[in-house]
């Protein structure tokens, strides 16, 4: 018979619910697997215990569990999660992780804590540059922006800063906490997804802003298949990379690109009083499959802990791949999405330019979306945007045409004929029609000579024009 167990605190709904539901599974299905709640009494080094498999929903708040789970897990116990990749894991190595692996997340910086480790003097120090370049840091990130612990949760010292007063004197209190500062993500829907054994994945739209109790009440309309789609893949790369086996990711939606917020958790969040009762049923009924599936597959005298792929590769001696091949379609779904913010940005500056360059074009459609969106992946979309556009933008002074106004010329580009060459090859009923939909102010303007005298134009036959253009009067 495998034993399962579940170790926890001050739940009160999830683990009896697990157990219960374990063996009603394993009578069902008539296998060879029970429940348990663990009973810790003595803990001898290298002794085993009785359990195959051990859900662990306490230790990373108890030292003593933490060093119990690790005593086990060396002796065949396959742990969930696994206690000594938690242990070396925190949310800044996440983030680089994540970088690495191609998944949005927000911009983030590591700062020392401000009041110096126990034992330690100025002279620990002296790698350390004092002051910190400051004000690069927050051109970086920008504000508002959070300051939080770069190993932490529960959303324990937490601060959001508006402006650089406001971080210092926050920063004051947080003792010899080491932080990350993150910009802040004002983002349009967000996502909370459970994922258990590496490939069971629930995605719950949540809204953080909401008191506890109400979070996982949203008022946004159901996500799209392709949104849906896109955050699971990121689902998958992250906890694959990581290992856990029991784990949360959280996701900003910013611009139709889901941004990684937090995905460290030992322990989620599984309570029926906060989850609801369809999420509840969820996890509890995949946690029970999960702990099923793992009894059924441990191996005695073995090591039956999950190992996440950046430990797998890291003993190849190889580091994770920017981009995975799962992630590909994802991450083409967040260049469409950011090439959009990024092209409706440059048409606007467009629309304001006289005669624009591309370089002008492209930093100042940078500035504008920078804030809302990866700075790096900005500046490649922004490159290639504003190329494809620059050749759409008036280069050309569409008022040298007889019966052309200024209003007119701001019709036609606004029409997409912003060139003599494009006026030229545009007929006549196309450019009547521009000029019908603008009002009656505009619609008895008689473009017949426009399409030849743009001809000339861009043959820089000036002379041939201007002669042309003596003898006419108001385009006619």
């Amino acid at each position: 018979m495998k034993k399962i167990g579940i170790l926890f605190g001050m739940e009160k709904t999830f683990p009896q619910a697990f157990i219960e539901r374990v063996n009603a599974m394993a009578k069902a299905q008539n296998l060879p697997v029970v429940a348990e709640a663990v009973t810790v009494d003595i803990v001898e080094q290298g002794n085993p215990t009785e359990y195959a498999v051990m859900i662990d929903r306490i230790s990373q708040d108890v030292p003593f569990y933490r060093a119990y789970v690790k005593n086990a897990a060396i002796s065949g116990t396959a742990v969930l999660n696994n206690p000594f990749w938690f242990s070396a894991d925190e949310k800044f190595f996440n983030n680089a992780l994540a970088v690495k692996l191609g998944v949005p997340v927000p911009r983030t910086v590591l700062l020392p804590s401000k009041k110096r480790p126990d034992d330690t003097t100025e002279l620990s120090f002296r790698n350390l540059k004092f002051p910190l370049s400051w004000p690069e840091i927050f051109e970086h990130i920008g504000f508002p922006a959070f300051m939080k612990p770069h190993s932490g949760g529960g959303w324990k010292s937490v601060y959001k800063v508006e402006n650089a007063d406001e971080l210092f004197t926050a920063y004051a209190e947080t003792d010899q906490l080491v932080m990350m500062l993150q910009e802040a993500i004002d983002f349009d829907d967000y996502f909370r997804c459970y994922c258990l054994n590496g490939k069971y994945v629930r995605i719950m739209q949540y809204e953080p802003r909401n008191p506890h109790h109400l979070r996982y009440v949203s008022n946004n309309p159901p996500a799209s298949k392709e949104m849906l789609e896109m955050v699971e893949k990121y689902v998958f790369a992250l906890n694959n990379a990581l290992g856990y086996d029991f784990n949360t990711v959280e996701f900003a939606v910013r611009n139709g690109v889901p941004i990684a917020i937090d995905f460290c958790n030992p322990a989620p969040d599984a309570d029926l009083a906060s989850v609801g009762a369809e999420n509840f049923e969820w996890v509890v009924e995949h946690a029970a499959k999960m702990a099923i599936e793992r009894a059924l597959e441990h191996k005695e005298g073995q090591n039956n802990l999950t190992w996440g792929t950046y430990v797998k590769d890291a003993c190849n001696g190889t580091l994770p791949q920017s981009i995975q091949p799962a992630m590909k379609s994802a991450t083409k779904a967040v260049e469409k999405a950011v090439e959009k913010a990024v092209e409706k940005a440059v048409e606007k500056v467009a629309a304001k330019a006289a005669a624009p360059k591309a370089v002008k074009v492209e930093k100042k459609a940078e500035k504008k979306v920078e804030k809302k969106t990866d700075k790096k992946v900005v500046k490649t979309a922004a490159k290639a945007t504003a190329k494809k556009i620059v050749k759409a933008i008036p280069n050309d002074d569409l008022t040298k045409i007889e019966g052309v106004g200024p209003k007119i010329a701001e019709l036609l580009i606004a029409g997409g004929i912003s060139t003599f060459s494009g006026l030229a090859k545009a007929k006549v009923e196309t450019v009547q029609a521009i000029l019908d939909a603008a009002g009656p102010r505009y619609r008895i303007h008689n473009p017949g000579s426009w399409a030849e005298q743009a001809a000339l134009a861009a043959k820089g036959d000036w002379a041939t024009l201007a002669t042309m253009q003596d003898a006419l009067k108001g385009g006619k």
